[in-house]
């Protein structure tokens, strides 16, 4: 059995704030009480791609941790548990009584690589490296780990 729920807010009378482009923008989520993954780690998988795929955009208010739960059927500790778990991997902040919004920085995987790119960029600069040549080094490294 699925249990699902639809947000859809429009720059209009929401109790959402408008996103910046005013566009529609839709939380769908589908928790399967049958599958073998646990409903929490549902609920953060679903949230965390669609604000990783710009479906949820950052600065996007998400439902309280009482109002999901109730709109889907769940503990409210069972979306607490989600809500901490996105914290964590930084694709969601909350901001104390304002509420929890999909965070600008986007999640940790994309802030560390893009750190250790940033920290590359300046190494390969300061070792009198050209942009192609850094350029051809990390190609030949990501072919390397990538097995392509």
């Amino acid at each position: 059995m699925e249990r699902h729920v639809t947000r859809r807010t429009s720059g209009g009378a929401s109790p959402f704030p408008a996103v910046g482009d005013n566009r529609a923008v839709t939380l769908n989520i589908a928790i399967d009480a049958d599958s073998g993954s646990a409903p929490y780690e549902q609920l953060r998988a679903q949230i965390s791609e669609q604000a990783r795929a710009g479906a949820l955009p950052v600065g996007y208010r998400l439902p309280t941790v009482r109002g999901l739960a109730e709109e889907l059927g769940l503990a409210a500790n069972t979306v607490a548990k989600a809500y901490r778990a996105l914290e964590s991997d930084g694709v969601i902040e909350t901001r104390g009584r304002n509420g929890t919004f999909v965070a600008a920085a986007g999640d940790a995987a994309q802030r560390q690589a893009a750190a250790a790119a940033a920290g590359y960029a300046e190494r390969a600069r300061r070792l009198g490296l050209g942009r192609a040549q850094a350029l051809a080094a990390v190609e030949a490294a990501l072919r390397a780990e990538y097995g392509e």
